[in-house]
């Protein structure tokens, strides 16, 4: 699975409860996405979470 290449966000892992209370192993995925990037003045595939996309950590190549 993909990381973000700012923040280093990627896979976290927990438990799932169920209603009756059984418990059994589950991930929740970060919400990364490919775009292209600026990266050292040059333009560069990056996978990068929506997060850091929305705070303007990463500037987008046109």
């Amino acid at each position: 699975m993909a990381k973000c290449e700012v923040c280093g966000k990627g896979v976290s892992f927990g438990i799932k409860v169920s209603h009756s209370h059984r418990r059994s192993n589950r991930m929740w995925k970060a919400n990364v996405r490919k775009v292209k990037a600026v990266v050292n003045g040059t333009n560069k595939s990056v996978y990068v979470c929506s997060r850091c996309l929305r705070a303007g950590k990463v500037e987008r190549a046109i």
